[in-house]
């Protein structure tokens, strides 16, 4: 058993995988996610888990360099566009539609869903190197 780091097998294989500019999904209860893209369903029951401890832990083990998340977050779930900011205030950050966030899900190599019940809780994260 592993003693640090993450410990979803199927999760720490994605971020295992993942070359420069791959990108995976945390989601909310409520994504759609396209046909053919690995859904890794961590939901419990709406709130947990919440879309800030997916996020959190998953940025505790993926070299992040740059996020995308729906320009709507900004004032439908302004907490949630707050802690993206403050948890990630040197990854460059891209807003887009989002009608635009739900089609660029078709490029990721996988779509971690979580519990999250608040609106826009969505964002894309693109993998960067360690060196």
């Amino acid at each position: 058993m592993k003693r640090h780091g993450m410990l979803n097998s199927h999760i720490s294989k994605i971020l295992t995988d993942l070359g420069h500019t791959d990108q995976i999904v945390i989601a909310d209860a409520g994504l759609p996610i396209p046909e053919g893209v690995l859904k890794i369903d961590l939901s419990l029951k709406l709130g947990t888990p919440s879309f800030k401890e997916v996020v959190s832990v998953i940025a505790d083990d993926m070299v992040i360099e740059k996020i995308v998340i729906a320009s709507e977050m900004e004032t439908q779930n302004p907490a949630t566009y707050q802690f993206m900011n403050k948890h990630f205030p040197k990854v460059l950050k891209e807003k887009v539609s989002h009608e635009t966030l739900k089609d660029l899900t078709r490029n990721a190599k996988a779509v971690i869903r979580t519990g999250e019940a608040t609106p826009y809780a969505n964002c894309i994260l693109q993998a960067g190197v360690i060196f």
